[in-house]
């Protein structure tokens, strides 16, 4: 058996030559497929496939209190379960770090887009809002959970349906579908995370390339390239010179992922 040493050695020889192991070169995604419907329950649900990295994502909604830092405007809550049959790495109970870096990296990237306007889930201002609730589910962890998760939540949210409310009584009918929509702007938010290996920058790693990635980056921003969010992981530091590489190639690779996923969201 190959040791882990061995094994990043070759991986960063590779990179080294502009090669990666499974013939993409260092700017390429693997292939992406966004599949609907996949939950009878959810308001909203889709299922992910990026490469061999597969999520399934829901949403669900509810009505609430309105935070009182926003009294007009619809509340948002994104969570990540990192289940154990995606991969032995991950364990059963109480989240850990990796599981809430994966929610909170895709709960920035949506709300800082401005890809849900909020102030149009506002039901009664001060008193009542609807609760957007997005569900992250790991199926298979090949490498690169977060770009994928992120795409699942956008699909997701475009797929909801507002379910029917009695404001009278004050009551969600959970399984009876209104014809309303989650009210989104045109801000769609995509996740592109860099990981630098060596002295090579890299999108979309399998699990080989995360496990000897020195650090990371992960911008959430539009086609466009306006910039939402953008957070860096690991200790490891960068150069002005990596950042700006970082910035221009994934504002590229970003434009190319919304093309080839295009389709499944129109």
């Amino acid at each position: 058996m190959e040791t882990p040493r061995l094994t990043a050695e070759r991986i960063k020889k590779y990179l080294e030559q502009g090669k990666r192991f499974d013939g993409r070169n260092l700017e390429q995604f693997r292939e992406i497929s966004i599949e609907y419907n996949v939950s009878n329950k959810a308001e909203g649900s889709a299922r992910v496939k990026l490469g061999k990295t597969e999520v399934v994502v829901g949403v669900k909604m509810d009505v609430a209190e309105p935070y009182p830092d926003s009294p007009n405007k619809g509340n948002l809550m994104v969570t990540a379960e990192l289940l154990p049959l995606s991969s032995p790495r991950f364990e059963s109970g109480p989240p850990k770090f990796p599981a809430i870096e994966v929610g909170r990296l895709v709960d920035r990237a949506i709300r800082e887009s401005k890809f849900i306007d909020f102030e149009k889930l506002c039901i009664e201002e001060g008193e009542k809002v609807w609760a957007v609730f997005i569900d992250i589910y790991s199926i298979n962890d090949d490498g690169n959970l977060i770009d994928a998760a992120c795409m699942g939540a956008v699909a997701a949210l475009k797929n909801a349906k507002l379910p029917v409310y009695d404001e009278k009584e004050g009551k969600v009918s959970y399984g009876e579908f209104s014809d309303k929509k989650i009210p989104l702007t045109k801000e769609l938010p995509i996740c592109v995370t860099a990981h630098r290996i060596g002295g090579k920058i890299i999108v979309d790693p399998t699990l080989e390339e995360e496990d000897v990635s020195e650090t990371k980056v992960t911008i959430g921003g539009t086609p466009e390239g306006v910039i939402s969010s953008i957070q860096k992981g690991n200790s490891t530091e960068l150069t002005i010179e990596e950042v700006h590489e970082i910035l221009d190639l994934t504002e590229k690779v970003r434009k190319k992922v919304f093309s080839s996923i295009k389709e499944y969201l129109d």
